[in-house]
């Protein structure tokens, strides 16, 4: 609990509580489970769009300029899927 520890203390753990509330504990590991999916999720989605690109570009099936447009878009879509985060509620 480091809202009111000294620094060494809040440096030492790797998660420091920064409130005294150890309900919300549930709320932050949930969070962070959440966020490792998600992270995965679009770790995914980016290598495969881009080996996608890569080699539909090689072979000739889509012209470069079409493939950094669609680059762009896959990059829109790894943000929209990171912003569900937002709503993210404990669920029972």
């Amino acid at each position: 609990m480091g809202g009111a520890g000294t620094a060494v203390a809040l440096e030492t753990p790797d998660v420091a509580l920064m409130g005294d509330d150890l309900g919300k504990l549930p709320f932050a590991v949930g969070l962070s489970r959440t966020s490792r999916a998600i992270i995965r999720q679009n770790v995914g989605i980016a290598l495969g769009v881009i080996v996608l690109l890569l080699l539909t570009s090689v072979i000739g099936l889509v012209q470069l300029s079409w493939a950094v447009v669609l680059h762009e878009g896959s990059t829109i879509v790894v943000v929209l899927n990171a912003l569900r985060l937002l709503g993210y509620r404990l669920s029972d």
